[in-house]
């Protein structure tokens, strides 16, 4: 169990009452929780969040441990869509041995958590989880090769002014198959990122204007 507040006297009185109920032992301090890393600098008064040991596992479990680093999370060069899915017999079976949609998922748990850079890249190679092709497993791959080079980054949270502050913007028809825009937007409070998010568009914007106002729509929401 999990207890968050700022009151210390009134979390010792709620772990006083659960014990009464409960078989408890107090751990202390959290200092991780779901594969999420919790440090904190009491001089600074700063928290940070990070998945560092859950990412090398991640690559370490795809083989990706010594891989080379890359600088961006999805290169411009990868020019995903539907054509590169496997379609013939030899593609088929040279992908069945691909762990792609495991590898999908772990990229995901990492981006909800505390990895908002690889938003946009991990929402492009889950358009293709039905029937992925090789070249759409290069593309995770690079991802893992930019985790490689950045597993260490973290969220910090510090003791800013409690402010919302949000940003948001959307390409132009950057969907190589249906031409829908994707946008994204990142929300801080208080200095820290608390909430993210990168999707393809529903409808067709026809204009770089109509796509941006779509995106800062649906971060307002």
């Amino acid at each position: 169990m999990l207890i968050i507040g700022r009151n210390s006297s009134r979390i010792d009185k709620l772990k006083m009452q659960l014990s009464k109920a409960f078989a408890m032992k107090d751990l202390g301090p959290a200092k991780q929780i779901l594969g999420i890393r919790i440090h904190r600098e009491m001089n600074s008064k700063k928290l940070y969040l990070s998945q560092e040991k859950y990412i090398e596992k991640v690559l370490q479990r795809f083989n990706m441990d010594k891989a080379k680093a890359v600088s961006s999370p999805l290169a411009t060069h990868f020019k995903l869509n539907i054509e590169q899915c496997r379609s013939t017999d030899v593609e088929k079976k040279d992908m069945e041995r691909v762990p792609y949609a495991s590898a999908v998922g772990s990229l995901m748990y990492a981006m909800v958590c505390t990895r908002p850079d690889i938003a946009y890249a991990v929402g492009v190679v889950s358009q293709f989880l039905s029937n992925p092709g090789r070249e759409h497993w290069n593309a995770i791959k690079w991802i893992m090769r930019y985790l490689r080079g950045t597993s260490s980054l973290r969220l910090c949270f510090g003791n800013e002014k409690p402010l919302l502050v949000g940003y948001t913007d959307a390409d132009m028809a950057g969907d190589v198959d249906t031409r829908k825009s994707t946008s994204g937007f990142l929300i801080t409070f208080a200095g820290g990122a608390v909430a993210w998010q990168s999707r393809l568009h529903k409808c067709l914007a026809l204009s770089t204007t109509e796509a941006k106002f779509i995106a800062a729509t649906e971060a307002c929401k």
